[in-house]
């Protein structure tokens, strides 16, 4: 029973509902991306996944172990990195390590071999030695996450991973969820669009505590308005010419002027059906009628307009 199941999970806070009766699954092989504006609730959520807090309402499984009747069983289960990476600032990385793996159960030899194979798979070897407060932020939040998969976790819950890693860091650590994905339940916490797209096979996107979405990537790019559509560049001066032109291409629907410069200008083409490629078509009749075309590009949906559009059509 490799899944964890989120059900009606709920948690209030005074009089402020901040989880509002939330349920999904997720089944082992997925990377299921958690996003959500600031406030949203996905700390929240995942820490009450995690047995963290508890939940005022619902609960969840873990491999077949409830957080709540049964929450030693589950949490042993758990590979959890919490947002902002709390570690202790006087103990050295490898200390550190060493003691995470001595608390899960680990002891002699294997511990050892845990430690040094985590500090390898982390890229912690050159700070091994050094204590954690001397750390920057990236290595900071390396250091987290590495007690969160010291054990080999079946199912990992992690809160914001790449939060104050540089662009090579975020690859490394990405690629990593990645290769792991195969063999582990995974859950992704984030704000950043760009990481739910290039780690996760499936997003649920939460707004004022409730799920307003649950999808792939490329089913919210598909909701796009500009989905499909074809950006040309072309040389000339004449773009009323090519846009009567252009439209008259069968499957196209309409096309705009995006912008204008002395010799050159950039249309954009939309088709009738987002399903119908319409590029190669476009691409013929540019050619057959002599136009200069300097650059083309088929938008492929902008996540960025998605997300804003799903999480404040509510509010």
């Amino acid at each position: 029973m490799h899944k964890i199941e989120v059900k009606n999970i709920t948690k209030y806070f005074g009089a402020k509902k901040a989880v509002d009766d939330i349920t999904f699954t997720v089944e082992k092989g997925e990377i299921l991306g958690f996003l959500g504006p600031n406030g949203a609730g996905k700390s929240t959520t995942m820490r009450m996944i995690t047995g963290f807090i508890p939940p005022s309402d619902g609960t969840a499984v873990i491999g077949g172990s409830d957080i709540i009747e049964d929450s030693i069983a589950a949490r042993e289960k758990i590979g959890y990195l919490p947002e902002n990476a709390p570690v202790y600032p006087d103990m050295t990385v490898v200390g550190y390590l060493d003691f995470c793996s001595e608390i899960r159960g680990f002891s002699g030899g294997e511990r050892k071999k845990k430690v040094e194979e985590t500090i390898e798979k982390c890229f912690l070897t050159e700070v091994k030695y050094q204590t954690i407060g001397t750390l920057s932020k990236g290595f900071r939040q390396r250091v987290c996450f590495a007690q969160s998969i010291i054990h080999d976790p079946e199912y990992l819950i992690l809160d914001e991973p790449t939060d104050g890693l540089d662009p090579n860091q975020k690859h490394e650590v990405r690629l990593m969820i990645r290769r792991m994905s195969a063999e582990k339940v995974i859950i992704l916490s984030t704000h950043i669009l760009e990481e739910m797209d290039a780690v996760c096979n499936r997003a649920i996107i939460i707004a004022n505590g409730k799920i307003v979405s649950d999808s792939t990537p490329s089913d919210l790019r598909a909701k796009s308005p500009v989905h499909g559509a074809v950006s040309l560049t072309l040389r000339g001066t004449d773009p009323e010419k090519f846009l009567s032109f252009v439209q008259e291409i069968n499957g196209v629907k309409t096309a705009k002027l995006i912008k204008k410069d002395t010799d050159a200008f950039k249309v954009r083409i939309f088709p009738e059906n987002k399903d119908t490629p319409i590029a190669d078509r476009i691409i013929s009749g540019v050619s057959e009628n002599k136009y200069e075309l300097k650059s083309v590009f088929v938008e492929q949906g902008r996540l960025d307009e998605v997300f804003r559009t799903i999480t404040t059509s509510d509010q």
